[in-house]
């Protein structure tokens, strides 16, 4: 497919300098950049390859100002790297949402119902009284079960699982592997040592604009009519687990092996970094960073904190006891020499006492 350099800078809104007519059908890296490919050019470092590329087109600062002459024609926008990212937005979207019709072998069930432009690739299977909406990519070895709601231009690629009742709303991606609605880790202790299942009947509704990573689990609420939230544009990366009645505010990212127990509630727009281990039945505020690998054990109630370490605490206090923590073995022997030169005669003194004393 297609573009022309106008249309492109119509798209991002953006002035040309140079010829509007070139003809555009890749993105690529400046530096690598041949005839009908379009890069961009954020970082000053990489400014001597503008002068050089193969690129149709590039985009550019507003306030870049060329100190060579230059082959290539320019697309001047406020934020290049914006920018670029919105074309591979809409470049991803066009090769995402090709696939259309239906593959068999796959299934559907009774009273379901499907949109326009919905593609069903081979061995997919949709449970009873299910909804699907426009443009919906449900890519091989998809299984829908009964009761899901799923909105439109959503992609769910292979092997994705949806359990009973799970809802899932405009715009989301659900990468390979990811299980939406699987039970909840719950277990009563018996007097004779073992565990009793505790049934969890609720389900999980996922907002809008939602992106979920490969092999990533959100588990299902423990009672009916209660559900584990995922709010709009929060973006899971892979390998991720959310337990139950677990709700998630909108616009969180969170990083790979992350775990968050049941029932806490995680703000807006906060930032959880890999392998971050949260407690259950704890309220985290919005606008929170947690470096990777910490430890909540209990809420964040004032907003904006930045923390870090097991357990977490504010960034720069655990870099100040870092700092003093590395250097433990220094002090500990520093120490030991000092306390040698103030007690060692008086330990002598204090041993040949004791010894007169015994004779």
């Amino acid at each position: 497919m297609e573009f022309t350099v106008e249309q492109i800078a119509a798209m991002l809104g953006g002035t040309i300098q140079g010829d509007g007519n070139g003809r555009i059908n890749m993105l690529a890296k400046i530096q690598d950049a041949k005839a009908g490919q379009i890069a961009f050019l954020s970082n000053p470092k990489y400014e001597n390859y503008i002068y050089t590329t193969g690129a149709t087109a590039v985009i550019v600062s507003k306030q870049f100002t060329p100190r060579k002459p230059i082959a290539t024609t320019l697309i001047q926008v406020d934020d290049p790297y914006i920018s670029f990212t919105v074309l591979l937005e809409e470049y991803h979207k066009l090769i995402s949402f090709q696939k259309s019709g239906i593959e068999e072998p796959s299934y559907i069930g009774k009273d379901s119902q499907t949109g326009k432009a919905v593609y069903r690739g081979a061995f997919s299977y949709i449970g009873n009284n299910v909804k699907v909406g426009d443009n919906v990519k449900i890519y091989p070895h998809v299984f829908v079960g009964d009761n899901v709601q799923i909105g439109n231009n959503v992609i769910l690629h292979p092997n994705v699982k949806l359990y009973a009742g799970t809802r899932i709303g405009n715009n989301c991606v659900i990468h390979s592997g990811t299980v939406i609605g699987s039970d909840g880790f719950g277990f009563a202790p018996q007097a004779d040592g073992s565990y009793k299942t505790i049934p969890q009947l609720g389900n999980v509704v996922i907002e809008d604009d939602v992106v979920i990573g490969a092999n990533t689990v959100v588990d299902c609420a423990t009672l009916f009519g209660d559900s584990t939230i995922i709010r709009k544009g929060v973006k899971l990366d892979n390998l991720i687990q959310i337990a139950h009645n677990v709700e998630i505010g909108k616009n969180t990212v969170i990083a790979a092996q992350a775990g968050i127990s049941g029932s806490t509630k995680v703000g807006e727009n906060n930032m959880i970094a890999g392998q971050v281990g949260i407690a259950g039945h704890l309220v985290i505020a919005n606008n929170t960073h947690i470096g990777a690998q910490s430890g909540i054990s209990k809420s964040i109630k004032e907003e904006g904190q930045r923390i870090l370490g097991y357990p977490a605490f504010d960034i720069k206090e655990y870099f100040r006891a870092y700092t003093v923590f590395k250097k433990l073995p220094s002090i500990s022997y520093r120490l030991k020499q000092l306390e040698d030169r103030i007690y060692g005669n008086s330990q002598e003194e204090k041993s040949r006492t004791v010894s007169e004393s015994a004779e």
